[in-house]
């Protein structure tokens, strides 16, 4: 099982979440994130495969993490 720290995140896009957990798919048996949103939102939860959750992407011609750990 990959390990990703419970806490605040930013997304590479600005806004804040709050890692739940790690969690299997159930069909797959991947590893997924289960996250919630820190701000207003008509979704309560979401989740994303582990890999996806830490992925390296180019913003500005920078590369960065999808996710950064905040706290």
């Amino acid at each position: 099982m990959i390990e990703i720290k419970k806490g605040k995140y930013k997304h590479f896009k600005g806004k804040e979440y709050e890692v739940i957990g790690v969690v299997k798919h159930s069909e797959t048996l991947k590893d997924m994130i289960l996250y919630k949103p820190l701000y207003d939102s008509d979704v309560e939860l979401w989740v994303r495969p582990a890999t996806e959750f830490n992925d390296i992407i180019e913003k500005d011609g920078k590369k960065i993490k999808r996710f950064e750990k905040i706290d």
